[in-house]
């Protein structure tokens, strides 16, 4: 079973059940993945900047911190992909 990037609407993992890699969800589960690691790439960019900057304010860290978590718990979906036994 393959951990799935995106998780039911009340939080719970998703799980593909298949031995095609190249199904339709599979390669969607695939591009998803792909556009989750660039987006992290940029938040990080953007994360970096925020830091740099000795007059970025709360607000600014507070909002680069939000988007570095969001990222990190993608990357860390995708990189783990624990699959219950």
């Amino acid at each position: 079973m393959r951990l799935l990037p995106w998780t039911t609407p009340d939080g719970r993992p998703c799980y593909l059940s298949t031995d095609r890699r190249d199904s339709r969800l599979s390669r969607l589960a695939d591009d998803i993945e792909a556009a989750q690691l660039a987006s992290g790439e940029q938040v990080l960019k953007g994360a970096r900047a925020v830091l740099a900057d000795p007059e970025a304010g709360e607000r600014a860290v507070r909002f680069a911190l939000t988007r570095a978590v969001e990222s990190l718990g993608d990357v860390l979906r995708i990189a783990t992909r624990k699959v219950p036994e």
